[in-house]
C-alpha cells in the first residue's frame, strides 16, 4: 500500500521501480504463508533464519517466489508503459477528432455509430467573413496574418461554443457556422459582431454576416477512407451569398431566418444561380 501510494505520486525511473518492488512484496506473501506453516508443523526447527533456509527445499520455494515476483513485476511494468501509450494516444486522437467533428458530434458519434449518417434536417446556417482582407494581407508579413487570424479564430470558437452551435468550421478569413435554430444563429451574429469588431478596427477592417434558414443535408460525407462531416443544399449556398451582401459590421437575415424578430431595413439582393431577387433584412 506504502509503495502504490509512492508510485501515484511520482513518476519516471522511481515510478517503475516501485511497481516492480510491489509485485515481489506481493510474492513474498505466498512464501511468508508457506514459511510460517513450515515452522508451525515442525517446532524443531525454531524460528531461525539460518536453521530454516538449510532446507534446500526452502531456498528452491524461496527463490521461485522471488522469480515469480520479478517476472510479474516486470509485465506490470509492460503492461502499464502499453497503457500509458494507448491513453497519450487516445488523448490525441480524441483532440484531433474534436477539432475535425466538434464535441458533441464526437460524443453523438461515439454513442450511436449511425448519429451521422447523411439525413435531410431543418437547419440555420451562418456565414461570416473578414471585408478588405486581401488587401490587407499584401502589406502585412505572414506572421502578422497568422496572428490576427488566429484570434479570430479564438473570438469566433468561444461565441459559437456559447451559442450551441452543432458544427463550425473556419476557411482562411470565412467562419460557417451549423444551429439547431435561427434564433440561436441570430443570437450569436449579434455576439459575434460585437466580438470581431473590437477585434477587427483596430486594423481598419470589418466582418460582414450572413444568415439563412431551411432544409439541408447533414453527416459524413466522403470516401471509403476519407470522411468529413459537412452540410450540403441550397440552404447552405443561399446563407453565403447573403454573407457575401453584407457590409462590414452588418448582419443580413434571409426571410426565413428573422422568424418573429424585430428586424430594420428590408432589402432585395441578386444571389447567383436564382432568377428572383431575394429579400434580406438587417438584424439590429
Amino acid at each position: 500500500g506504502a509503495l502504490q501510494a509512492l508510485r501515484h505520486g511520482s513518476s519516471g525511473t522511481f515510478t517503475a521501480l516501485a511497481l516492480v518492488a510491489e509485485n515481489v512484496i506481493r510474492a513474498s506473501i505466498l512464501f511468508a504463508m508457506y514459511a510460517i506453516f513450515e515452522i508451525l508443523s515442525d517446532q524443531s526447527q525454531g524460528i531461525a533464519v539460518v536453521p530454516f533456509f538449510s532446507d534446500p527445499s526452502h531456498r528452491f520455494v524461496a527463490l521461485t517466489t522471488l522469480l515469480l515476483g520479478l517476472s510479474l513485476g516486470l509485465s506490470s511494468l509492460t503492461g502499464q508503459r502499453h497503457l500509458d501509450l494507448l491513453k497519450r494516444t487516445s488523448e490525441k486522437l480524441n483532440t484531433y477528432s474534436e477539432w475535425l467533428l466538434g464535441r458533441d458530434l464526437l460524443a453523438s458519434l461515439i454513442a450511436d455509430p449511425h448519429a451521422l449518417t447523411l439525413t435531410r434536417r431543418e437547419r440555420a446556417v451562418l456565414f461570416a467573413d473578414i471585408r478588405g482582407f486581401t488587401s490587407w494581407c499584401e502589406v502585412r508579413t505572414p506572421e502578422a496574418i497568422v496572428a490576427l487570424i488566429n484570434r479570430y479564430y479564438d473570438v469566433a470558437e468561444s461565441v459559437l461554443n456559447r451559442h450551441r452551435a452543432i458544427k463550425f468550421k473556419f476557411s482562411a478569413d470565412e467562419v460557417m457556422a451549423v444551429f439547431p435554430t435561427a434564433s440561436e444563429a441570430t443570437a450569436s451574429a449579434r455576439e459575434l459582431n460585437s466580438e470581431f469588431a473590437a477585434l477587427l478596427e483596430e486594423h481598419g477592417l470589418g466582418a460582414g454576416i450572413g444568415i439563412h434558414a431551411g432544409p439541408l443535408v447533414e453527416g459524413l460525407l466522403g470516401s471509403g477512407g476519407v470522411k468529413f462531416y459537412d452540410v450540403i443544399g441550397d440552404t447552405v449556398n443561399t446563407a453565403k451569398r447573403i454573407e457575401g451582401a453584407a457590409a462590414a459590421g452588418e448582419i443580413l437575415i434571409s426571410e426565413s431566418a428573422r422568424g418573429g424578430l424585430a428586424a430594420g431595413e428590408r432589402r432585395e439582393i441578386q444571389v447567383k444561380g436564382k432568377e428572383a431577387p431575394l429579400a434580406v433584412f438587417v438584424l439590429e
